[in-house]
């Protein structure tokens, strides 16, 4: 198949792209950059620049790939931001969807597959409870309003044009490439402890405390889901793409450190505008579809790996 991933030379949509390559897909990266730190448009792939909030440059960009499917992961995927800047949040995340969903309609796609959040989306999360995908949702944030928004437009399409749809929710991801100049406190913890520099715990609810709970999923699992999502063996709408083991921000940083084989120290930090106090995500589903997720001792381990191999420290 040919298969047009949107946001496929940032983060997550990069790796995605590599997946759907290896599985035999024809892929088409569309992004604002051909590369954007450690993460790039993976070789393979032909590559197109442009933006979702600009509807003639997707309108040509549909007209001359013809994608027979869609993996919408472009977006401004951070929760502070969004606190920040609801406008530009909205813009991006839910007119940009729409422009590639409709797009979508124009042009005859059979499935679209779209990266939403698992991680926002449910708010808090009782204690001893983790979130299923017809749990209550409370997005707490522009970040998860939006996401959330845009899964309903895309079920009422799905409905009313016939169009497939496969939601992933996706839990808090890491793994290589991700940048350590953002919010991902994984990749950004990697890098301060390589230059021996002290990790800031951000809090939970008060100063000191371990921080906010949440499902850590590797970014090789995300890419598993979207391969049979994108081939259409994916036999249901939504899906959390999740481990099911909550883990706090200093379970995190402790991991990391044991993984590098480095010690540095912790600060504490005010708790943070937007952030949810206790994301767990239930995984039943993601194993019975997906398979098992990559634990995530394993998963820091790999991340670690890679960071020292490639940051500069």
């Amino acid at each position: 198949m040919r298969i047009l991933v949107t946001g496929g030379a940032g983060f997550v949509g990069s790796h995605v792209a590599e997946g759907l390559l290896a599985a035999g897909h024809e892929v088409v990266v569309l992004g604002v950059a051909r590369e954007e730190g450690h993460n790039r448009c993976p070789d393979g792939a032909r590559f197109i620049q442009g933006s979702v909030t600009d509807r003639d440059g997707i309108e040509r960009a549909f007209a001359e790939v013809k994608p027979d499917v869609v993996s919408h992961h472009a977006a401004v995927a951070n929760v502070t931001k969004s606190v920040r800047d609801p406008l530009l949040d909205a813009e991006v995340n839910v007119m940009g969807s729409l422009v590639v969903l409709q797009a979508c309609l124009r042009h005859g796609v059979s499935r679209l597959v779209f990266a939403s959040t698992g991680g926002a989306i449910y708010g808090d999360v009782p204690e001893g409870t983790k979130a299923k995908v017809d749990s209550p949702v409370f997005p707490m944030s522009p970040y998860a309003c939006s996401k959330l928004a845009v899964e309903y437009y895309l079920r009422a399409a799905s409905r009313e044009h016939g169009i497939a749809v496969n939601i992933l929710r996706y839990g808090n991801v890491y793994g290589p490439r991700q940048s350590n100049h953002g919010a991902a406190a994984i990749a950004v913890f990697c890098a301060q402890i390589l230059r021996g520099e002290s990790i800031t715990i951000t809090a939970r609810r008060e100063t000191g405390d371990d921080g906010c709970i949440r499902d850590y999923v590797y970014v090789r699992d995300c890419v598993r889901a979207n391969v049979i999502a994108a081939r259409g063996d994916l036999d249901v709408e939504v899906l959390n793409v999740c481990t099911g083991v909550p883990a706090t921000t200093a379970d995190i940083a402790r991991g990391l450190m044991r993984a590098l084989g480095r010690e540095v120290p912790l600060s504490y930090a005010p708790r943070r505008p937007g952030d949810v106090e206790r994301s767990a995500i239930d995984e039943t589903e993601f194993v019975r579809r997906v398979g098992e997720p990559t634990p995530l001792d394993e998963g820091l381990r790999l991340t670690a790996q890679w960071f020292a191999e490639h940051v500069a420290h």
